[in-house]
């Protein structure tokens, strides 16, 4: 019985040592990103469609970006066309015509909050349920 007890604890350790991951090591060629270079983006992903089907149009969406973004924002941002696809609160798919905008930004508190209002700002002015929010941290150069 010891024999046996001794074996299954033998064959449970190698097994959870197979289960160790090492610890990657970067490549010759990779750069780690300098402190003055890290920093975050955040991608948002607008809805271009009310309810009831009625769509927000381009004059709309710049006013948006001109009036509410742009001034949260002035060092820059990237808007781009997409074409949306998500579950509604209804239990339907529902697809869209959609905006992503790309900010790339310092972390702070000051800036989560700027970022949060203009979800909230997007959601009441066009009857939106959502609009979703990426964060991921990187390394940026000018």
């Amino acid at each position: 019985m010891k024999l046996k007890t001794g074996f299954t604890a033998l064959v449970v350790a190698g097994l959870l040592a197979g289960c160790a991951v090492p610890a990657s090591k970067p490549s010759v060629g990779t750069q780690t990103c300098k402190v003055e270079n890290q920093m975050q983006q955040t991608t948002l992903y607008y809805g271009l469609t009310r309810q009831g089907g009625k769509l927000i149009t381009a004059q709309e969406w710049q006013q948006y970006v001109d009036n509410d973004v742009t001034p949260r924002f002035r060092d820059g941002l990237t808007a781009f066309d997409a074409q949306g696809q998500w579950l509604g609160s209804n239990g339907k798919v529902s697809k869209e015509p959609s905006k992503a905008l790309m900010l790339i930004h310092s972390v702070d508190a000051q800036t989560d909050a700027k970022i949060d209002t203009l979800r909230e700002i997007y959601k009441a002015r066009f009857a939106q349920e959502s609009v979703m929010r990426v964060d991921q941290p990187v390394c940026v150069q000018f």
